[in-house]
Formats: structure tokens, sequence, C-alpha cells
């Protein structure tokens, strides 16, 4: 297990590292975390929901994506309230204080009581049975004792899966030192025997300043240093976590195609925009600011968890005027997920799905309707765009329909539509949609002026996508791997596994 000393430290990265290490040295890993809290999903071959990180751990492994590498997700819905997805289906919404303090393990869903340890435990098992070794991560810091009795995913499951834990800790924040040991110390006995190293990461500078250090840490700790990994700028891993997002671009640029993400409140999936951020055309960046807005070449409303809300922020904060304003103009606008519903008509709630509000006009710039539903649809899918094959991934409550909303016979008569183009404006359910070489050929037409770069420069893609893609994303797997053993006593891991 590769716990961690807070959030963002790098316990998802880590462990996508090895996944591939594993794989690299002849080994079946499969990756494992207990229970997720991300906006950032993925659907698996089957249909289901879980994290992203663990897909993309899955995808350094060699494997499929399973429910069980990661059973139990948690989807802020607002700050006090998420969507709870077990085993891959949304089961219901709970409140943060009943989630942890009043039930925890343990929660009424539909008149059911649902042991949340029993589950995650079962899913840890079934993954064992099939694979090893499993990569599992911690959440969070594994020093939050205040909520200790109800943890499911730091130590009380590495207790259960009797796991050999390594503590990641963050050196570029500051103040690695205090809490490496602090979140040792603040361990039980037996919960201490179980850490059998300490990773240090996100290291800049000289490597050697950190020689004394590495040896006060062993001191104070008892516990092995393994390595210290440096800070790394030319590998493209995804990443799902909200603190990765604040580090994004805000202004516009220069001599590119500037690429405007609107910065919503409810923001999932970002990732959908990583391939599009690494094409050396384009100067993609986040704003809410209605100036940067109109002045893009190309406006994105990303997916959101929480549409109706989102869109009625949009409104007041002058977001949806300047859309509207911008595509007039003749800027092109794109809707992924929750921003393709915003595009339509309108957005319908009748049944309090998402909240409060029933209803409200969208941006008017494609001919569809929308009405939230309680089931969700998760699903793989294969699509044509310009007539060549593209692959993508929709995760979406609501259906979206062209043409007028009526009642027949007390029944929705409702036609589903995953993607729709307009007037310079195309609104897609499918995440990944940006990640097909095809569409990006597409949107970025007549609107690069400069050099254009060879193919093989555009981040690794080639024109034939979604293969590319994939071998893009393999040669970035096994830089990670490489970046982390010329940094990491490999060895020595193997001998702790072993042991």
């Amino acid at each position: 297990m590769f716990a961690g000393t807070g959030s963002d430290v790098g316990k998802s990265i880590v462990a996508a590292a090895f996944c591939r290490i594993f794989r690299q040295d002849g080994y079946q890993p499969a990756p494992f975390k207990a229970q997720n809290m991300a906006l950032n999903s993925y659907a698996t071959p089957e249909g289901l929901e879980i994290g992203r990180a663990q897909a993309v751990q899955a995808e350094a492994a060699g494997i499929p994506c399973h429910t069980d590498m990661n059973p139990l997700l948690l989807k802020p819905s607002s700050d006090h309230t998420s969507q709870v997805v077990l085993n891959g289906k949304p089961i219901g919404n709970k409140d943060a204080y009943d989630y942890w303090r009043k039930g925890g393990e343990k929660l009424e869903v539909r008149g059911e009581r649902i042991d949340y340890r029993q589950e995650v435990c079962d899913a840890f098992d079934r993954l064992a049975s099939c694979y090893n070794p499993i990569v599992m991560e911690g959440a969070g810091s594994i020093a939050e004792i205040n909520l200790k009795d109800r943890d499911l995913v730091n130590m009380s499951m590495a207790r259960h899966a009797k796991a050999d834990v390594i503590l990641v800790g963050d050196i570029d924040r500051g103040g690695v030192f205090a809490s490496v040991y602090g979140s040792i110390m603040l361990q039980s006995p037996e919960e201490r025997q179980l850490i059998k190293g300490i990773i240090i990461n996100k290291f800049r500078g000289d490597m050697r300043l950190f020689d004394s250090g590495r040896k006060m840490l062993e001191e104070i700790c008892g516990v092995p240093v393994l390595g210290v990994i440096p800070y790394y700028k030319d590998i493209y891993i995804d990443e799902e976590d909200s603190v990765a997002l604040e580090q994004k671009r805000r202004q516009l640029a220069e001599g590119k195609v500037n690429v405007a993400v609107v910065l919503l409140r409810h923001i999932s999936n970002y990732t959908d925009f990583d391939t599009l951020e690494r094409d050396p055309r384009v100067n993609l960046f986040y704003t809410n600011n209605t100036a940067d807005i109109q002045q893009a070449d190309i406006i994105i409303l990303p997916g959101t968890k929480s549409t109706l809300d989102d869109l009625m922020e949009l409104r007041r904060n002058g977001c949806a005027q300047a859309i509207q304003r911008a595509h007039r103009e003749g800027k092109m606008v794109i809707g992924i997920c929750g921003g393709y519903q915003m595009l339509g008509q309108t957005v319908n709630d009748p049944d309090g799905i998402e909240g409060s509000i029933s209803s409200l006009p969208g941006l008017g710039l494609l001919p569809i309707h929308t009405t939230m539903t309680a089931e969700k649809t998760t699903r793989q899918v294969t699509f044509l765009f310009n007539g060549q094959t593209c692959q993508g991934y929709e995760i979406h409550q609501g259906v979206t329909y062209s043409g007028e909303w009526r009642e027949v016979s007390g029944e929705r008569n409702v036609s589903g539509e995953s993607m729709v183009t307009g007037d310079h404006c195309i609104g897609t359910y499918i995440h990944g949609f940006l990640d097909n070489s095809p569409v990006i050929e597409h949107i970025l037409r007549d609107k690069y002026h400069g050099d254009c770069p060879s193919s093989e420069k555009r981040s690794g893609l080639q024109r034939d996508c979604p293969r590319d893609l994939q071998t893009f994303k393999d040669q970035q797997y096994d830089k990670l791997a490489d970046h982390v053993r010329r940094h990491v006593d490999i060895e020595r891991i193997y001998e702790i596994l072993k042991s």
C-alpha cells in the first residue's frame, strides 16, 4: 500500500508507476483503492463506474479496469453531500456527517443496511485471488485520527490485506519531516509495524542536498527511506485530484489557438482536455472571466456534477451571456456531458434528482432538451467522426433529446442523443471525445495560422486515433516507471514484499 502524509502527495502516480514496474518485471499486478472521493470517474468495460485514478493504474498494469479496484466511490455534489457509488452503481446521496459519524461503515440505503467495510474487503479479496501483487492506494492522510474509527481505506484496509505500507511524503509543499514523523507516530503500535518504508516525492534541486535529511528521517522514524523521487514535467499521466486543476493555466496567449474551458463550481472529468492541452498549437486555459471567454477562439463547457446549479451560476456571473455572444460572433462552442446539457433549450429536473431547481432555460445553442433521470448511464462507446472510428465513454444522469418535450399517455416521449452538432457548436455526452485526433483536427481547422507542427510532434499523437493515443499512454507509463526505478530502491521493495 502506498499511503500518504496528505492529499496530493503523489500516491496515485507512485501506485501507477509500480503497477507498470511490476508488469515489466513479469508479475500480474492490479490496483486497489477501497474508497475514493473524486468527480473524475471512468466507465469500466461492463458499463460501471470507478475513480479515474484506478482506471489509469489498471491501464499501467495492462489490464481492463474493474469495480473491484475501487468498490466505493464518493462523488461530492455539494460541500456537505456526496453521491455514493458502490460496486460501480449509484445507491443514493449521503450527508457527510451521516457518512462519517452517525453510520460510517454501515448506513441504510433505500431501507437496506449496507456494510461498507465488508463490501470493500470482499472486493479486495476477489481481486487478490486473480492478481499478484495488489498495488493498494490510501486516501488523503493516514493520520486523521478523528476519523480513524471509521477508516475504510487506509490502515484498516492495510490490516485486512496484511499489506506492506510505504508512506509517501511531499517535500515540495514543505514540512516533510514533521508530516512523515507525525504520520508514523500517530499510528497504533500494530499499525506502525506495517509501515516498512518511506518515499519522498516531488523533490526539486540537487538531490545531494537531501542526503543528511534522509539519514535524519531514518533515525527519528526507525523506517528506511526507500527513495527520493524528483519532480518531473515531461511525463503525462492523467490525474484526478482537484488540487491538480488549481495548477492549470488561467490566461490567454498570443500566437496559439486559445481554448477557454469554462471554470464551473462543480466541474468533473477535466482530464477530458489533457490531450488538447498538450497540442503545441493550443493554449488551453480555465476561466470564468467573461472578457477572456469572448476573446477565446474555442469555448468548452465541461462536465459537472450539478448541471442546473452551475447553469444558474453561469447566468448570475455573466458567463452564459459571454458564451452566447462569442457564438454569435462565430466562435466554436463545445459542450461535454453537463456542458452539453447546458447548450440546449431547456434542462428539466421534475423529480428533484439534482436538487431544488426544477427547470432552467439552457443557452439555446443546440435544438435539444434534457430531463434529469434517476438512472445513470455509464458505458464505453465507439463512434464515427468525419468517417473515422473514435472511442470514449459516457457517465451521466439525464436524457437529452431533439424536438419538443411532450407527454404521451403519461410517459415522456424521448429519444436520447449522445451527440448533436449545430452551427460551429458541438454537444456530446462522450468523455474522451477530445482524445481523438479526427475531433482535434476538425475543431482546430482554420484556427491555427502558424507553422503546423508535424503529427509526430503533436503530443506524440498521429492521425490514426485511437490506437496511437494508447501508444502515447504506454510510452508515458514506461517513462514514469523508468523515472521511479532510477530513484527508488526497487530491490529493497522486493525484499520487503518477500519477507
